[in-house]
């Protein structure tokens, strides 16, 4: 069964370690692209056809960092019948940094204290939309260590991406994404298969301490994430030729061997751009590409040209994107629903991507195949790695269960409030103005929430910041508040259909189960 401990996955290393159960959360209101195409007064098609973007999910000022991790760690935890005491790892990545000691971790350790567990290690990991990939991997090292005590690790990725007044703000959004982590995964990582490159630079930044806003190099931006996919992929495929080459193979990797392909989406036009970037690095890397048939037909005038120098270069992003529309096509575009309906989360993103990727599919179509996943923070670090589905696709089975819990993102984006970008506008002119403040108390209202929605109640006069839940049952009052000083025992937690339960794991050789 998933992620239980025995005594034999104790000593030598866990079999299939990665991804067990996903959950993800977005805000309940957004503001349509085309809509703020023309308040912004832009040409029409510069957010929804230059960008790729459709819709634009948004927190008002009763949304923090804190209040979405709370959100989506407590709906993964009620949905998948999962008590608190099973988990040995908690971390967070994030960059919407509101206090700069504090963590999120330790703000979601007061929905452990009914539990008693406070053996939970872990803490927040912060660069750029890099922190919850780094925050997985950590995640991930851990249950394949010597420290595992044979308990789940859970992952948490959340921000609230906005960006001042302006050509970059269409490219905002929010959410965040829980992984369950554990051994027998139904999606698992790839040993040994992670190509890495990071290097300094300023493309993106956050060097006001008082400001939400960024500071954005656009044009940097962009050759920084692309020369990052380039260097990644090349890494990639030097260590899968390399476990190959052991195995007595000589086959040279493509974006063909790859099922899937989930990208780090800051929109989803470059999403779109990137699947032809690694094309052009196959036929680059091709020694005789079949210029006359094929993926690479017609493409002969651009055997000659140094990737270093197509960044920005519009004949060969053209013929590469017309190249690789069928790939796109069936291998990624399917991944982008959150990313086009929501916008960009930063940490979560990808994550989200992944999440969508499941959503659109069945667990047959998904089992056996080999999911790349390319994770990019500015400033800036990148990774592209593989998970590896299972084959198991019965009912019942992991992935099965997996791909039930996603399956209704589809329903939950639909039942979302669309706002008028003027009140879209009004709210973010109110988070620049009170985000940062003590003793405040939110204006916005709680009836716009999802049920189960943690929110900000008070900021007290020490910057100390308190939270309530809006009840799962639109009937019920809300739930008491997470304060500094209450107990977990407080907190009566309202009735929610769950899925099927997955089992909890102990912290020693013998497996126990959940309540």
């Amino acid at each position: 069964m998933p992620g239980s401990a025995s005594s034999s996955c104790l000593g030598p290393w866990p079999k299939d370690v990665g991804v067990i159960a996903m959950e993800l959360y977005f805000p309940s209101q957004y503001v349509d692209q085309a809509e703020l195409e023309q308040f912004d007064g832009v040409a029409a098609g510069k957010y929804t056809l230059g960008l790729g973007q459709a819709r634009m999910g948004f927190c008002s000022d009763r949304e923090d960092i804190n209040s979405l991790c709370l959100t989506v760690v407590q709906r993964l935890m009620e949905r998948n019948g999962l008590s608190y005491d099973c988990i040995g790892r908690l971390e967070v990545g994030t960059e919407t940094i509101i206090d700069k000691s504090k963590s999120v971790k330790t703000v979601l350790m007061q929905l452990f204290e009914d539990s008693g567990n406070t053996d939970v290690e872990g803490i927040d990991t912060t660069n750029a939309c890099y922190g919850g990939t780094a925050a997985l991997f950590n995640a991930v090292n851990w249950v394949e260590s010597s420290s595992w005590d044979g308990r789940y690790a859970l992952v948490v990725a959340g921000d609230i991406a906005v960006y001042a007044t302006g050509s970059a703000r269409p490219t905002g959004g929010a959410g965040a994404v829980a992984m369950l982590i554990g051994h027998n995964a139904p999606l698992a990582f790839e040993r040994g298969l992670r190509g890495t490159h990071m290097q300094h630079a300023y493309d993106f930044y956050k060097p006001d301490m008082v400001s939400e806003y960024p500071v954005v190099d656009g044009k940097l931006s962009i050759e920084c994430y692309l020369s990052a996919l380039d260097r990644c992929y090349s890494v990639y495929r030097n260590k899968i030729h390399a476990q190959w080459q052991r195995e007595g193979s000589d086959k040279r990797f493509s974006l063909d061997d790859f099922g899937f392909l989930v990208f780090h989406s800051p929109y989803c036009k470059l999403v779109q751009k990137s699947l032809a970037r690694l094309m052009l690095n196959d036929f680059l890397n091709h020694p005789s590409p079949d210029t006359e048939t094929g993926h690479f037909a017609g493409l002969d005038a651009f055997r000659d040209v140094k990737p270093e120098e197509t960044y920005f270069n519009r004949d060969v992003e053209k013929a590469f994107m017309k190249a690789s529309a069928e790939l796109f096509k069936t291998k990624t575009k399917p991944s982008l629903l959150i990313s086009s309906q929501n916008g960009n989360m930063y940490t979560p993103s990808v994550y989200g991507c992944l999440a969508s990727l499941i959503a659109e599919h069945t667990a047959s179509q998904l089992a056996g195949q080999r999911i790349g996943v390319f994770s990019y923070g500015s400033g800036f670090a990148a990774t592209l790695y593989s998970l590896r589905v299972t084959q198991d696709h019965t009912p019942g089975s992991g992935l099965d269960k997996l791909v039930s819990s996603l399956s209704d993102l589809g329903v939950r984006l639909d039942s979302r409030t669309k706002v008028p970008p003027s009140v879209f506008s009004e709210s973010m002119k109110l988070r620049e103005e009170t985000h940062h403040l003590a003793s405040y108390v939110p204006r916005s209202s709680v009836d716009d929430l999802f049920p189960g929605t943690w929110y900000l109640t008070r900021v007290d006069d020490k910057h100390r910041r308190e939270y309530a839940r809006r009840p799962l049952d639109d009937d019920l009052p809300s739930e008491p508040e997470l304060v500094r000083s209450t107990t977990a025992s407080e907190h009566i937690l309202s009735p929610v259909k769950k899925m099927p339960r997955i089992p909890a794991v102990a912290a020693g050789p013998e497996a126990t189960s959940s309540k």
